[in-house]
């Protein structure tokens, strides 16, 4: 490979969005930053948004990854009005990356647990113990937020490197 791939894996939330910056370079992965974007809570749908926004943004700006991997959109049919503002939120964040030109895939959760552990119905444990054993950290990764975009962005580096070696289907690289 002839540079380093960067690669933003976000886990979209109103309240706290997990982002997880990785880097894919020579066949190696590499963990560059992981963290959160909080909003306040008492704040307008608008406002959140915003702040939302402009909280991507910077690390869209800081980072300058290549693609942006995020989780399909999910519910349960129980609960139609979080699906309703997780939309917002993957919308707001699927703006910042247009205006920058970054491309965002998209990966359902069975897809990710299956790229990270090999399990399609791996538990919350389990995908944090795969994350922190594949990225060579001591810790567990969280809060669960940050787990969940590490774990995004751990499925691309994954399907890069598969594409970049030639192969055709993706496989595990956890155990």
């Amino acid at each position: 490979m002839a540079r380093p791939q960067r690669v933003l894996g976000i886990d979209p939330g109103l309240q706290c969005t997990g982002y997880g910056v990785l880097e894919l370079a020579e066949g190696e992965i590499h963990l560059c930053e992981a963290g959160v974007i909080r909003t306040k809570r008492h704040e307008l749908l608008s406002e959140r948004l915003k702040e939302l926004f402009e909280g991507i943004t910077e690390v869209l700006e800081s980072w300058e990854p290549q693609a942006t991997a995020l989780e399909e959109l999910y519910s349960h049919g129980q609960y139609p009005r979080t699906a309703v503002l997780m939309g917002h939120a993957r919308g707001v964040i699927c703006l910042a990356c247009a205006q920058r030109e970054i491309p965002v895939i998209h990966y359902g959760s069975t897809q990710i647990k299956k790229m990270v552990t090999g399990n399609g119905r791996a538990s919350k444990d389990q995908m944090q113990r795969a994350i922190a054993r594949q990225l060579k950290v001591a810790a567990l990764p969280g809060p669960a937020d940050v787990a969940d975009a590490l774990a995004l962005a751990l499925c691309h580096c994954y399907a890069l490197r598969q594409e970049l070696l030639g192969a055709g289907e993706c496989i595990s690289q956890g155990g």
